[in-house]
């Protein structure tokens, strides 16, 4: 905070009680933070005005005195706060109502906490701790007045305000969304009543942030809720919404316009940085967000994450993923097929085959020591009998469907349900095939996988299998070869950039057509030749729709990058920091079936 402001801490009345605000001299910031002293608890839950956020907090003392600290990209999203560049990772320079205010940061993993203490204290906070849930009781607050204004970018609403308040964003195709806390006087309600919308269907993919219809007048309405004002706001096609502070006297500014995105980089842990900024090509301009990773700075691993952990079936939303299994930084993976929740593509964890490539689609493999390489795989078992008879598995666990012979394993879940007519069911137990059904119609048997061994799926009557009784053995082959000696694979694809060379050929890797020529979302993955990693992710271009992969292996290639592979994209496309998607609002975020995560002590 700036020197001439005098500041507050939180005195505490014991751990668990009330806080008070007490005065206390104004601290000195340095540009490296001094480690806690003791920290007291730590949540995961924070309660304002009654309305509870996911939102990591932790309590320490530092000079004797209690401070409190909420994870950076909870507190943008939940607060308001708008991280600005630093390349200090223990300094964090913010805004909200002042100029730009550093503030200390400090690192447990996996979050990133900000020390926050001074600006509740300028909020009127008071802070009450119970078990996981941090509780901020604000004061009432008022907006006073809205004064809507055209500019030459765009629209915006100028909120004149009683006091700093905290507030939050979400945003859709055809509309966006502030929630203030703090209530609209009755004659602003009265002259912006809510407007009339169609609910939207459940349907509706969300993956772009912009609408094809026009806006229309009213360009906003107010409704309150409890002690919250939703501003709603009527989005024009590939506009969104940019929502910034000013003080003295307090107001909320909000900005409808088609360069909405920040311009920052973000040194958010040693080895870690994150940047958003627009990438031009041609006359095009696309933002853009990536999380570059370091693995000799930042001692991590990098791991595959599936939605659950007892089984391959399911889907969920990839912030909750990574939360649940603690990973620091998170990207939406390989392909699966929403309706069945089955996975698409290849997925290896520490050594062990989950799921089988398909259709000679790429894929990202790496060692424990993190040396990475991106190519096109092929894959195949062999199941040979006791007698020397050979039957190729193409599919292991998988949810593609095609003739002959597929393996499920414990790794599919407890049991598998028939997923075409007529499929013949043999049971593996002990290397030995010990039960054989016959299947009727799709989905009308169910059959236990056993933990002593696999289930043999055979589709098409594509052969006769052998007989209960056979001994059986296995064996399986990667193209590349050399594939089998890197114990963690992702699948996905296409290829986008091998040796910085645009290589795009998604017929090859059987993509279709309009997969191919779509404006979507984007993800990726790529290495570059400092031996850092980059996640990527990218939605709309300013003015218009996503990219195609023509675009988007162009952009992929101008960031630097030896080899890049694209990920699942559309309203797949996700990159979380810190427990936070950081390149899309959540409500625009479908669940996803699988990721890659970034782990610091493994």
């Amino acid at each position: 905070m700036r020197d001439s402001l005098t500041l507050f801490s939180l005195s505490a009345l014991g751990v668990g009680g009330l806080y008070v605000l007490s005065p206390h001299p104004a601290p000195k910031i340095s540009g490296v933070i001094a480690q806690a002293s003791d920290t007291l608890q730590t949540g995961s839950i924070v309660a304002i005005n009654g309305r509870k956020f996911t939102l990591p907090w932790s309590q320490w003392t530092e000079n004797n005195q209690p401070r409190i600290g909420l994870s950076d990209t909870g507190a943008m999203a939940v607060l308001g706060l708008n991280l600005l560049t630093t390349t200090n990772p223990n300094l964090q320079p913010v805004t909200w109502f002042t100029a730009d205010s550093p503030v200390k940061a400090k690192f447990v993993n996996p979050y990133r906490y900000l020390d926050l203490t001074e600006i509740l204290q300028q909020a009127g906070a008071k802070i009450q701790i119970a078990d996981n849930i941090l509780t901020i009781e604000l004061p009432l607050n008022q907006i006073e007045n809205i004064r809507p204004g055209n500019q030459t970018w765009g629209k915006r609403l100028v909120l004149d305000l009683e006091r700093p308040t905290f507030w939050q964003v979400s945003q859709t195709k055809d509309e966006g969304v502030v929630t203030v806390e703090g209530l609209a006087n009755p004659s602003l309600l009265s002259q912006f009543k809510p407007l009339v919308t169609p609910t939207p269907s459940a349907n509706v993919d969300q993956e772009d942030l912009g609408s094809a219809n026009q806006t229309e007048s009213p360009l906003f309405s107010l409704e309150n809720a409890g002690s919250t004002t939703k501003i709603k706001i009527k989005l024009p096609t590939a506009q969104g919404l940019q929502v910034s502070s000013l003080a003295n006297p307090p107001r909320l500014v909000i900005d409808v316009r088609p360069d909405y995105f920040p311009n920052r980089q973000i040194a958010w842990y040693p080895g870690v940085t994150l940047t958003q900024k627009v990438i031009n090509l041609g006359t095009e301009q696309f933002p853009i967000s990536i999380l570059e990773i370091d693995p000799r700075l930042a001692k991590v691993s990098f791991q595959p994450l599936t939605a659950r952990k007892d089984t391959l079936v399911g889907i969920e939303p990839l912030v909750k993923i990574s939360r649940e299994q603690g990973a620091i930084i998170a990207i939406n993976g390989g392909f699966f097929n929403r309706k069945t929740q089955l996975p698409l593509g290849a997925m290896r964890k520490q050594g062990s085959w989950l799921s089988s490539p398909i259709l000679n689609r790429a894929a990202i493999a790496w060692t424990p020591q993190n040396q990475f390489k991106i190519a096109r795989l092929g894959w195949q078992e062999t199941l040979t009998t006791a007698n020397g008879d050979r039957y190729p598995i193409p599919l292991l666990n998988s949810g593609y469907l095609q003739g002959g012979m597929a393996r499920y394993t414990r790794e599919w879940g407890a049991s598998y349900t028939t997923m075409t007519d007529k499929e013949i069911l043999l049971t593996v137990e002990n290397n030995q095939i010990t039960q054989r059904l016959q299947g009727a119609k799709t989905a009308e048997n169910k059959v236990t996988i056993p933990n002593n061994g696999y289930l043999l799926v055979i589709r098409k009557q594509a052969y006769n299998p052998p007989p209960i009784g056979t001994l059986v053995s296995l064996s399986a082959a990667t193209n590349p070869p050399d594939f089998v000696n890197y114990p963690q694979i992702l699948g996905a694809g296409p290829v986008l950039v091998q040796n910085r060379t645009v290589v795009l050929n998604a017929e090859a890797e059987n993509f279709s057509k309009p997969f191919q020529q779509q404006k979507a979302s984007r993800s990726a993955i790529a290495t570059t030749s400092q031996g850092t990693i980059l996640m990527i992710a990218l939605h709309n271009r300013i003015g218009g729709t996503g990219a195609t992969l023509a675009e988007f292996a162009q952009i992929v290639q101008s960031l630097g990058v030896v080899e890049g592979l694209n990920l699942d994209g559309g309203s797949s496309t996700s990159l979380a920091l810190g427990g936070q998607l950081i390149d899309r609002s959540p409500i625009t975020a479908a669940r996803v079936h699988n990721g890659l995560g970034v782990f610091l002590g493994f």
